[in-house]
């Protein structure tokens, strides 16, 4: 039976939370198309995986636990992933919009000769036709578009579609894969990575952002204080002004040319709203604004917006968010 596609990534053997909103998409889709769920997992958390993404809604989940898979390989993924939905005659499939996620799913598309449709919000699927509903220049608008070729080749945006619990057969089987060397192209024999244990702004479902309205470096702590707050959900983020001017690494950077984010909760603190910052955090599900200006872009998009002086509330605001968390 053609099934729909899902690539469930992993990293240093455990599967990330991209892999759960992954499958949690791919089986709304295959319940509107009245198929299954083909789960694949590439690297060392294989086995271990296939009980937990059978939970989320897979029917079957494929596994390659060869070492070659340890670390992405552009070359390698794309080969076995096409081979696969080639194999399987997929009706789609689904790649999270991830930094591994974008570099894979489009290469995938084209070695396949389909569309890619990147970083999409919404999945329907009605009479044999896949929608995918995505945003438009920069995020001012958002488009719907029917995919009536096959496989449909989209990658979610992070955060949107909440994993949800739908227990399937989960039925794990190994994936035979026979690639040599060539098959490789370049392969990665190092990641150095910073020594961090605070939460990514793509995957937390809280983020407060500062801006060039924080005036100096030094308070971001007030970001940090109100972050910690909230016991260990909520990550801190910038505007690219603020990167720029080498306050906060990269890694912090939220915008067109930063990360995409859509937390439960968006706290947006002296940042005025420039479109490519917006581009990069609209689709969070409740955007909180504080910023002195009460003509700043950021109030259009703001659920709630706080007129005022930041140092006065910010203070005021991780007080109460302590007294509410106990």
């Amino acid at each position: 039976m053609p099934g729909i596609f899902a690539f469930a990534e992993s990293r240093d053997g455990e599967l990330r939370k991209s892999a759960h909103e992954v499958v949690t998409a791919a089986r709304a889709l295959a319940d509107a198309l009245g198929t299954e769920v083909h789960a694949v997992v590439l690297g060392a958390s294989g086995q271990a995986a296939a009980g937990d993404l059978g939970q989320y809604g897979a029917d079957k989940i494929f596994t390659g636990e060869s070492g070659a898979f340890d670390r992405y390989s552009p070359e390698g993924f794309t080969t076995v992933i096409a081979n696969f939905i080639k194999e399987h005659g997929c009706d789609a499939a689904v790649f999270p919009a991830t930094a591994l996620g974008k570099d894979l799913a489009p290469r995938v598309a084209a070695r396949l000769g389909v569309e890619y449709l990147s970083d999409a919000t919404a999945l329907e699927a009605s009479g044999g036709t896949i929608s995918v509903t995505r945003p438009r220049y920069a995020g001012k608008v958002f488009g719907k578009t029917e995919v009536t070729a096959r496989p449909a080749v989209v990658s979610i945006r992070p955060n949107v579609f909440q994993p949800a619990e739908n227990a399937k057969a989960g039925e794990a089987q190994a994936l035979n894969v026979d690639l040599g060397n060539a098959d490789f192209g370049a392969v990665v024999k190092e990641i150095k990575a910073a020594a961090s244990e605070k939460l990514d702004v793509s995957e937390a479902p809280i983020v407060i952002s500062g801006g060039r309205g924080l005036q100096s470096p030094d308070n971001f702590k007030l970001l940090e204080e109100l972050a910690e707050a909230f016991g260990g959900k909520a990550a801190v983020g910038a505007s690219r002004a603020v990167v720029d001017a080498g306050w906060r690494p990269h890694g912090d950077q939220v915008g067109q040319t930063g990360k995409t984010v859509a937390p439960t909760l968006y706290i947006a603190v002296g940042i005025s709203g420039a479109i490519q910052h917006l581009a990069g955090m609209r689709t969070s599900r409740f955007i909180v604004a504080i910023n002195k200006d009460p003509e700043a872009p950021i109030f259009k998009v703001a659920d709630y917006g706080i007129v005022g002086d930041l140092f006065q509330i910010l203070p005021r605001m991780t007080e109460e968010v302590r007294k509410m968390m106990g």
